[in-house]
């Protein structure tokens, strides 16, 4: 198992770090909006266990929804794209949480599909948005969800004790979730002091942030995009448990599927995109 899923990351990296450092934007948007529509798939079959074989139709409905507001739409109406999106985020699913393992899933799987059409290219907006202002930016923001992740696993596999969602997702603890916030917290101290003025590291997301808001913007703005980190991994764990499956698919051998990999980030993505449109 161990194998394949370090084959697996290997193969991702040696497509994905090239064509994020060497080759024209436009190939890192198509890479993305690839990435998007296998989500949108692995979306469908999460909502519809019994019907799988409309996903096809419904990733290139997402697709082409994709390309029409990247057509069509100007900057202001993907900033009404983006908040709909956090609007989604903070409103509605928390309600959809907290019914947990007994969430009626005939009565959301329409409008959750739906709603997949316009969050899912939501975050290829942000994406790229991120990436267009810098490439510290991106990275910056990507390296934030990852570290929340990272620390809250070591933090949980050694002080780990009273369950964050224990239907949800069994293995995720309190002493974990903050053990991934305090981690990010010191990563955000070094991008806004030590990193801030590097030339490989400055115009980074904490440094952004901390210039524009003061420190006090910086913290809260991190607890938030941590929180919701937390949230989009436990909102898919949900929808999976709901649905009777281990993994989002099988398309990542040894990861499950995009969805399992890019969950933490469904919610942050939109959320930090418009801060630094707020910020700038």
């Amino acid at each position: 198992m161990l194998k394949t899923r370090v084959i697996t990351a290997i193969v991702l990296l040696g497509i994905f770090l090239p064509v994020l450092w060497f080759a024209p934007l436009i190939y890192l948007g198509a890479l993305i909006a690839i990435v998007i529509t296998l989500a949108a798939w692995e979306w469908w079959r999460l909502l519809f266990p019994n019907n799988q074989r409309r996903a096809f139709s419904y990733a290139g409905l997402c697709l082409l929804n994709l390309v029409a507001w990247l057509m069509y739409a100007d900057i202001e109406a993907v900033k009404i794209l983006l908040w709909l999106t956090l609007g989604f985020w903070l409103l509605v699913v928390p309600f959809i949480m907290k019914q947990s393992l007994q969430l009626n899933l005939v009565s959301w799987r329409w409008p959750l599909a739906a709603i997949g059409l316009f969050i899912l290219p939501a975050c290829w907006f942000a994406l790229m948005h991120l990436r267009a202002v810098s490439m510290t930016l991106f990275l910056s923001v990507l390296v934030l969800v990852w570290a929340a992740d990272i620390g809250a696993y070591f933090a949980g596999k050694a002080f780990g004790k009273h369950k964050l969602a224990k239907n949800l997702s069994p293995g995720k603890s309190i002493e974990g979730a903050l053990g991934g916030y305090l981690l990010v917290m010191v990563l955000g101290i070094l991008g806004a002091t030590l990193f801030a003025d590097h030339p490989y590291t400055q115009g980074n997301f904490f440094a952004l942030i901390q210039s524009s808001w003061g420190w006090s913007g910086m913290i809260l703005v991190t607890a938030l995009c941590v929180a919701m980190s937390i949230q989009g991994d436990l909102f898919e764990s949900q929808m999976k448990r709901v649905a009777g499956v281990k993994d989002s698919s099988a398309l990542l051998p040894g990861h499950g599927g995009f969805l399992d990999r890019i969950d933490a980030l469904l919610p942050v993505l939109p959320l930090a995109g418009l801060i630094i449109l707020m910020a700038s």
